[in-house]
């Protein structure tokens, strides 16, 4: 497997971190997950099932776990021994919390140079938000993200994804291979400073157009992604279900208004987005309210027309596309969510055992993840 003895200690708790760290697991390494006295915080969250939560099952899984009090000075000389040993670090602390914990990159990285340790925080290790405390929401709102998800009737609402954690988580991920990558050819490692609030503002090449050409902020009802396209929104249908048009292009557009006996609506799509295709989003909006969301997918099949229907979240993890890509692993309540990333050589071989929280005075082990 790809990372077949890497050895990562893992600090992190909730979700950038806990998912970036089993990422790695899922290609092969070996993580050691450090937790505090009590548990990571997200064994606790959500529901239930035989003893662990399904949000702790999905971003922990094929973990060691180790608990350790690093308040402790026995326990902070017994996880930089760890270190001493790993290749990765990954700790979700506030800034400067490490430091006083006498764990930090410096610290660590004067016993082990090659040592590559991430930081994954709400705002980053500097800068004027640097303390501020913030989870996901808070930080999509100061990163914008919020005020462009608005509804049809103009307030905004809390998206359905964690955005913040799980672009931060991501980037995290790519820039602590990128310093694996490098540290081949240099023996050395990295500090990678991740920001929630950075990975969030880096998501926006299509969206900061006319931020940056025109000093204006985007019109969610008007822009080219967000609704102001017919062929780029939402639609009802009529058993109170609804129906997506995802492209804009030219062929799209006159394929469907052909087929509806409306070409004439066409060139309206094509002069752009904004408040001149009214007429087109009238239109489809009576089209499509006339039959149900299942005669639209019929309908629209063998089409060449950019079409999906809304799913639930229980019919995606259903969809025959998601489970012949491994989406799903295992089966009933205890399923989990595949591994994304795909390698036709050696794939991820996840494995779907959850780290059980060890007592806080278990026997020490040598070596990471032993």
């Amino acid at each position: 497997m790809k990372l077949e003895g890497l050895r990562v200690v893992d600090l992190s708790v909730f979700l950038p971190g806990p998912y970036l760290t089993m990422t790695l697991a899922d290609h092969g390494a070996q993580v050691l997950k450090i937790e505090p006295p009590g548990g990571d915080p997200g064994r606790e969250i959500g529901p239930r099932v035989d003893g662990e939560t399904v949000f702790f099952r999905n971003i922990n899984r094929g973990k060691d776990s180790l608990v350790i009090d690093l308040k402790d000075p026995a326990g902070r000389e017994r996880l930089l021994k760890l270190c001493d040993e790993a290749d990765v670090v990954v700790e979700t602390f506030r800034p400067g919390v490490v430091q006083r914990l006498g764990v930090d990159y410096e610290t660590v990285s004067a016993r082990n140079p090659g040592i590559v340790y991430c930081s994954i925080s709400a705002f980053g290790q500097d800068g004027p938000y640097r303390d501020r405390p913030a989870h996901d929401l808070a930080v999509e709102a100061l990163g914008g993200a919020i005020a462009i998800n608005e509804g049809q009737d103009g307030a905004p609402a809390i998206p359905g994804i964690p955005a913040a954690d799980m672009l931060s988580s991501l980037q995290g991920l790519s820039g602590v291979l990128m310093a694996l990558l490098r540290r081949e050819r240099t023996g050395r490692g990295d500090y990678v400073d991740m920001s929630m609030h950075d990975a969030v503002l880096a998501a926006y090449p299509n969206v900061v157009g006319p931020v940056f050409a025109h000093g204006r902020d985007p019109v969610p009802k008007h822009e080219r992604s967000m609704g102001g396209s017919a062929f780029y929104r939402i639609y009802a249908t009529a058993d109170g279900r609804h129906i997506v048009l995802g492209g804009q292009e030219a062929k799209f557009v006159r394929n469907l208004l052909s087929e509806l006996q409306r070409p004439d609506l066409s060139a309206l799509c094509e002069a752009g987005p904004g408040p001149h295709q009214a007429p087109v989003i009238a239109f489809l909006s009576e089209v499509f309210a006339r039959c149900s969301q299942a005669e639209w997918i019929d309908w629209f099949a063998g089409r060449d027309i950019c079409f999906a229907p809304v799913k639930r979240v229980s019919e995606a993890f259903e969809d025959p596309q998601a489970l012949h890509r491994g989406m799903v692993l295992g089966e009933g309540a205890t399923r989990q969510i595949g591994p994304a990333i795909k390698f036709r050589h050696e794939p991820a071989r996840p494995r779907l055992g959850v780290p059980r929280l060890p007592a806080e005075a278990a026997p020490e082990k040598s070596g990471v993840g032993a």
